[in-house]
């Protein structure tokens, strides 16, 4: 059965608002900190998304895993992630990370992560298994893979082409061995009128919740 649609009138921005309010009534699992992962396919549009949610929840941080990765350790960064951040952000401590140019090929200036009521984590692996105990919420960005890379391929151009060929090989590693998918709590869909919310893979939904919810405009990232 399709999802409802919406009132006529239900004005634009609803899903991402809901959503926002839904994740401000959750426990924190880091701290004092509600850790959100955005995860999905490189060209998925979570940065995007990300952004969006953000700005809904009041102008909520949002660490960019970009800034963690670097071109030797496309993915494993996890160790120092929970080092530099998830472990002083557990101890209701400022988190400090030097965000990774790669353009430079370098580590620049490391960069403060104060604790807030919700920090968003977005990125390709936003939802492995060593972060997911820390994580309030997984989100999924439910695009196929091969039509996420196509977007990311022609929204970086032709001067990425060589590292695109790296990356999708290094993401397929990832997730066969690593899989994110399995373990998201909701499933974030782009349609003509924005997202539609959705429950994740065999997640239960309690009677009073709608999560199943569709608002616009349309985004593409």
């Amino acid at each position: 059965m399709p999802p409802p649609e919406p009132p006529p009138d239900q004005p634009p921005g609803t899903v991402i608002h809901a959503l926002a309010s839904r994740l401000r009534r959750l426990p924190p699992l880091c701290g004092p900190v509600r850790l959100v992962g955005v995860d999905g396919h490189a060209g998925s549009g979570k940065s995007t998304f990300a952004g969006r949610l953000a700005a809904a929840l009041d102008g909520a941080p949002v660490l960019h895993l970009d800034d963690v990765a670097s071109h030797e350790e496309l993915f494993a960064w996890d160790r120092r992630l929970l080092a530099d951040v998830v472990e002083p952000l557990a101890r209701g401590r400022t988190a400090h990370y030097a965000p990774y140019d790669w353009r430079a090929r370098d580590f620049g200036p490391a960069r403060a992560l104060p604790p807030a009521p919700v920090i968003l984590v977005e990125g390709v692996g936003a939802g492995r298994r060593a972060l997911r105990p820390y994580l309030t919420q997984l989100l999924w960005m439910e695009l196929p893979r091969e039509e996420a890379w196509t977007r990311g391929r022609s929204r970086d151009g032709e001067e990425q082409r060589e590292f695109w060929a790296g990356w999708v090989e290094a993401e397929r590693r990832h997730f066969a061995a690593d899989p994110s998918r399995p373990y998201a709590d909701l499933l974030v869909r782009q349609v003509k009128q924005g997202y539609e919310v959705l429950p994740g893979q065999e997640k239960a939904v309690e009677p009073h919740q709608n999560v199943t919810h569709r608002d616009g405009p349309s985004a593409v990232c």
